[in-house]
């Protein structure tokens, strides 16, 4: 599903335009990174919640090369599902 399937398909669900319901999932993803930065959890009830993963500085190695690399440490958004939504694509 891409990101018009995506709209139409919210728009539909919630009886408004196509605009609006653009507007409404911009907000939520914005919503979404604004908490991350602030390292909060975002959770919903039923489906899961987003939180920030600290990854470790490592010493990595390039593929091609052979060569050592350092990789710096960063920050990544990890999504755990909860077990409703688990059990929903599972077929439970």
């Amino acid at each position: 599903m891409n990101k018009s399937e995506l709209v139409s398909a919210v728009a539909e669900e919630a009886g408004c335009s196509n605009t609006q319901a653009e507007q409404i999932i911009g907000a939520l993803f914005s919503s979404i990174v604004t908490a991350a930065q602030s390292d909060d959890k975002v959770a919903w009830p039923g489906f899961g919640s987003f939180s920030i993963s600290q990854r470790a500085a490592r010493t990595g190695r390039n593929p091609q090369t052979g060569e050592t690399i350092k990789i710096a440490a960063s920050k990544a958004l990890r999504f755990s599902p909860a077990a409703a939504l688990k059990a929903a694509l599972n077929g439970k």
